[in-house]
């Protein structure tokens, strides 16, 4: 087997180990785990390391993923149609690993990326492609989409064979029958993804993985609450415009039958109080009516915003 084979059953395993470990601990990973990898024919995989461009030691040339840390350095962002806009390492645009990006795109290789949401959490997102290589500006374009996997073990399960049609070829990115605008509309949908997941682990970590209705602190059963929708153009995915909620509250604050003043205290709609149900109705939604919030960040930048919780609070009034 040659030694691109070797990598690409490596992706592969990578992949699959990927989705194995998300299904266990979530959308969000601990880096200890990430840097640790796994084993694969004696040799341990190492998927993250020191450098954001990662690259195993038996690995030639081109990487196995890149990282985006809390607080980075290197501006990453992304361009109109949601594709990352990913820094190259250093200043020179021929560093080893900045012509590692430049192969991969050059052979359509699948990466993988992790976006640091918190310090030691990371969000993956596989498989990546690089699309466009600009070293003048020392970066290079990341379609972040995740919508090459099936044509990409595709290809793998023909990669020997030789009489493979030409209809069921992947072109020269590695996909089949791809449109430009189903290209880009999941290439906003990841981008949503990332920045949602991203603002839901913010939140909690702010909250002390709390609800700050209820106190509820088991973090798969929380969700992080928009004060302001993000639907609205003040609605950017900042702390401050978030509330750490378990799912029961988050659904009864969304459809305003509890509110929060800019005094931090919960109200609950009137028809609300009046009813006569079980002990979730009288314990977990009457019972915090008239009680301020349980928990709240201690950064004061992290708090809920008063202004946006009074326009929020207006809105509850006008439905109640």
């Amino acid at each position: 087997m040659s030694l691109f084979d070797d990598e690409h059953q490596i992706r592969l395993r990578a992949f699959e180990w990927l989705e194995e470990q998300t299904l266990i601990h979530g959308d969000v990973l601990p880096r200890n785990l990430l840097e640790q990898g796994f084993v694969l024919k004696g040799t341990r995989i190492h998927l993250l390391g020191a450098q954001g461009i990662w690259k195993p030691r038996i690995f030639q040339k081109i990487p196995l993923s890149i990282t985006t840390t809390p607080n980075s350095p290197y501006p990453d962002s992304h361009d109109y149609e949601g594709n990352l806009i990913y820094s190259y390492r250093g200043t020179d645009p021929n560093h080893p690993d900045n012509v590692g990006l430049r192969i991969a795109m050059q052979e359509s290789t699948p990466l993988i990326y992790f976006l640091g949401v918190e310090v030691g959490r990371y969000l993956p997102t596989w498989p990546v492609y690089i699309t466009h290589d600009d070293p003048q500006n020392l970066r290079c374009h990341v379609d972040i989409s995740e919508r090459f996997m099936d044509a990409f073990v595709r290809a793998h399960n023909t990669i020997s064979s030789k009489n493979t049609s030409r209809r069921d070829e992947p072109n020269s990115h590695g996909f089949i029958n791809d449109s430009e605008i189903l290209k880009k509309y999941a290439a906003r949908m990841s981008k949503v993804r990332l920045h949602q997941t991203a603002f839901r682990e913010r939140v909690i970590h702010a909250y002390r993985c709390h609800c700050t209705m209820c106190k509820l602190k088991h973090r798969e059963l929380l969700d992080a609450a928009h004060i302001t929708p993000d639907r609205e153009e003040s609605g950017e995915p900042v702390v401050s415009n978030g509330l750490s909620l378990c799912k029961i509250h988050h659904a009864a604050y969304d459809k305003n039958i509890l509110g929060v003043s800019p005094d931090y205290v919960i109200h609950v709609r009137e028809d609300i109080l009046e009813e006569i149900d079980g002990p979730m109705l009288h314990y977990g939604l009457q019972g915090i009516h008239g009680q301020k919030l349980h928990v709240i960040p201690s950064k004061r930048k992290n708090r809920p915003d008063r202004e946006r919780l009074e326009h929020r609070y207006e809105k509850f009034l006008g439905v109640s």
